[in-house]
């Protein structure tokens, strides 16, 4: 989490210990987008769930057409695979529920000389359609490397959790909770201990 870019080619870095303005960014959104670092604080790569871009903010080979939205919220995020440590998964959502729904690309580091490449044989994997413009992940609690991803069906109350380990992306957990939204917008956040989860709807209060 060491590097963040965001906005209209807006970035910020925490290597130096406090916040420090990035203006080398080659984004431009105004909602959901993600980066990711190495463990010693160096940009890996970032994305708006729509285009990837490397390290040296250049677009990367088969990074252009992911199907997430430039009107989601959480457009895009990234999930690293603990069996290779070169690859990555991009989970991408639409816009509110919009037929792509929730897909994922991966994304390998070790191809085009270090910069990485989006694997053109996984790009915008569909898993489920429609979808709330919503996603999170959260480390697994028992599982070394591994992840809950998190997003939720549109106009239902269904939670799709699915188990990311290593190589394997597992079947959904589909738990029915909470209400049945009128519309998707908002945001879905997970507690850094992984015991709560908070759900939010702009247009209901």
């Amino acid at each position: 989490a060491n590097n963040w870019y965001f906005g209209e080619n807006a970035g910020i870095s925490f290597n130096s210990g406090s916040p420090v303005a990035k203006l080398d960014g080659a984004l431009n959104t105004w909602e959901g987008c993600s980066s990711i670092s190495a463990t010693t604080g160096a940009l890996r790569f970032y994305t708006d769930g729509i285009t990837v871009y490397n390290k040296n903010h250049q677009l990367m080979p088969n990074g252009s057409g992911l199907m997430g939205n430039p009107s989601s919220a959480q457009s895009g995020i990234i999930v690293p695979n603990s069996s290779t440590p070169t690859k990555f998964f991009v989970f991408t959502v639409d816009a509110e529920g919009g037929s792509n729904g929730l897909r994922y690309s991966e994304v390998d580091l070790a191809l085009n000389g270090g910069l990485g490449d989006v694997i053109a044989g996984t790009k915008n994997t569909p898993l489920f359609s429609p979808s709330e413009k919503k996603i999170a992940a959260v480390k697994h609690p028992s599982i070394p490397g591994a992840f809950w991803v998190i997003a939720h069906g549109f106009n239902n109350n269904h939670f799709y959790s699915y188990l990311i380990n290593g190589n394997v992306i597992g079947s959904p957990v589909i738990s029915n909770v909470g209400s049945i939204a009128n519309g998707a917008w908002g945001y879905l956040a997970i507690s850094s201990n992984s015991s709560r989860l908070a759900c939010a709807y702009r247009n209901q209060g």
